[in-house]
């Protein structure tokens, strides 16, 4: 039921409003959800927009703080299905659309690419790859390693690196080159 609300939110709404919903309610409850299965073709699904047409009744008298027309003398329409065809089939179209964009949205997830588990064999050579890089930074010296990694894991620029290190700009572009070139020969 998608305009679910508590019984006793409910139960708050204006005094006039109550029994005539209820009148409404009880005399023309089945007739609606029949009404309702018709269009729809699927009983529980018809319960629950029978259900959400009344709560949509209950609920704008409760939201604004007054009865509506028709909560006030529901008793006093001269066509009492008519009116509740009207809100039913707003409660439908929404109901409508709502499924539409759900499908819409499993369709866009269904043409996503299946995420791609490695190999043992690829996982392997990555693996490989890592303890490599991770030998090549540790035999690096200890400033050049941290102006590679500030720079190429952390993100941050060259002068940036220069202050927090507290070197010259052309130290950093000299560290960084040396640090490059170790990867290069990793590479080869």
């Amino acid at each position: 039921m998608s305009a679910s609300r508590s019984l006793p939110e409910l139960a708050s709404a204006p005094a006039a409003a109550q029994p005539d919903i209820a009148a409404l309610y009880l005399n023309h409850h089945g007739w609606l959800q029949g009404w309702l299965r018709r269009r729809i073709g699927d009983a529980h699904q018809a319960a629950d927009l029978a259900q959400d047409t009344f709560v949509r009744l209950l609920t704008s008298s409760v939201g604004r703080g007054e009865a509506t027309a028709a909560a006030q003398s529901a008793t006093g329409l001269r066509e009492p299905r008519a009116y509740l065809a009207t809100v039913a089939k707003h409660v439908l179209v929404n109901h409508l659309r709502r499924q539409s964009l759900e499908q819409a949205y499993l369709q866009a997830l269904a043409v996503l690419p299946e995420p791609e588990a490695l190999s043992p064999e690829r996982q392997l050579m990555v693996l490989q790859a890592l303890q490599e890089i991770d030998a090549m930074l540790d035999a690096l010296p200890p400033t050049v390693r941290a102006v590679f990694i500030l720079s190429q894991i952390d993100g941050l620029t060259y002068a940036e690196i220069a202050d927090s290190l507290g070197v010259g700009l052309r130290s950093v572009k000299r560290y960084m080159a040396q640090a490059m070139a170790e990867c290069i020969l990793l590479a080869d």
